[in-house]
């Protein structure tokens, strides 16, 4: 069976969740017998045409020049070209940019679309870039046969606001088992001794209630920020935050093994992501033994339920950041019930089967409507 992933910059990953999940999934994929195409942006880092048995497809990709418009280009391009690849399924991850062109795909493939989370929540929108997202969600439903959910909750969003059902496959993760310490003295670091966070510098993210709250709680331990800050919210946050220094800015880390690293021999993980399904940042801290503060919302709930510490302001993040002691029973339990998670019901090897029977099923259904 032929299977074209698109909706991601491209795979190896040095972007994202989508992007580290089209990743997994197409290695696993092809080990299990099945064809699979990726497509990559033109300038993406890797421009080989196979990496580790996936084929990929280099499109033209303008976001550098033109910003997010580029992006809705690029998506035409890839939809273009999958016109010709004669696959049984396209996989689309996300809607908001290649939904427009949903009329323009081959008629003849299954087009199956992993919904995200809930775009138009997110407040760095406006008003008009909302409601275009509600729209290009509509349309994402509109051109799909069927439809993914990576979490219960928007499971539950579809079926009450759009009265559609659809398959419920999680994000996966792999148990981090191979640490090494030696890593953390390139950034002047020792176990146990730092707090951190990994996310996009986004507001829905509530990085700046955590660096509120690790300011007022004025610890001399470092606290890390990893992702990408040169960005104008960036810029922002790091002006707010330049007299703590404790508080720094790593930027952006794509090496899976330096992350789990710093992951598994943090302190405290803060996860702050309030949009979106089941997060794969939270599910990597989760496999690598990290200890973790999560904003209180349902979707972290769902993963975590009572099995992390969890924060709704700065107070309540500089408390945690007090009065945490991580070798505690309790929270080293915390770290037992989340590795049994990722164990039984997030492991790459369980997705990865889920999406396999997934495709198989839709296309039998496919072929018993013809």
């Amino acid at each position: 069976m032929k299977i074209a992933i698109i909706g991601t910059r491209g795979i190896p990953n040095h972007y994202g969740g989508f992007e580290q999940c089209a990743e997994y999934l197409a290695l696993g994929l092809v080990k299990r017998g099945f064809e699979v195409i990726v497509y990559n942006s033109h300038n993406h880092p890797y421009q080989e045409k196979v990496w580790n048995g996936v084929q990929i497809i280099h499109c033209y990709d303008p976001e550098h020049t033109l910003g997010t418009a580029g992006q809705f280009i690029y998506d035409l391009n890839c939809i273009l070209n999958v016109r010709k690849q004669n696959c049984a399924i396209v996989l689309q991850l996300g809607y908001t940019s290649s939904s427009v062109w949903g009329w323009l795909m081959p008629k003849k493939v299954v087009v199956t679309t992993n919904m995200d989370g809930l775009e138009w929540k997110r407040t760095k929108y406006s008003n008009k870039v909302k409601k275009f997202l509600r729209y290009a969600e509509s349309l994402g439903i509109k051109y799909s046969d069927h439809l993914i959910s990576d979490s219960i909750g928007i499971q539950n969003y579809l079926k009450e606001t759009y009265n559609k059902s659809s398959t419920y496959i999680a994000y996966g993760a792999t148990l981090f088992e191979n640490n090494d310490s030696e890593i953390l003295k390139s950034y002047n670091l020792e176990p146990n001794k730092y707090d951190m966070l990994i996310a996009r510098l986004e507001p829905e993210n509530s990085i700046e209630i955590i660096l509120d709250g690790v300011a007022k709680a004025n610890l001399s331990r470092p606290f890390l920020i990893i992702g990408n800050h040169e960005t104008s919210y960036g810029t922002y946050l790091k002006n707010k935050f330049s007299k703590n220094s404790q508080i720094k800015f790593i930027g952006g880390i794509y090496n899976i093994d330096i992350l789990n690293n710093l992951r598994y021999y943090s302190n405290i993980y803060f996860h702050g992501h309030t949009v979106g399904g089941t997060n794969p940042s939270l599910l990597e801290a989760m496999a690598s033994n990290s200890l973790i503060c999560a904003n209180d919302n349902d979707f972290n709930r769902y993963i975590l339920s009572d099995d992390a510490i969890y924060f709704k302001d700065a107070n309540d993040v500089t408390l945690n950041l007090l009065d945490t002691i991580y070798t505690e029973n309790r929270f080293q339990a915390m770290l037992i019930e989340n590795k049994k998670k990722i164990i039984n019901i997030y492991d790459w090897e369980i997705i990865v089967d889920e999406y396999a029977k997934h495709f198989i099923d839709i296309t039998k259904t496919r072929q018993l409507s013809n």
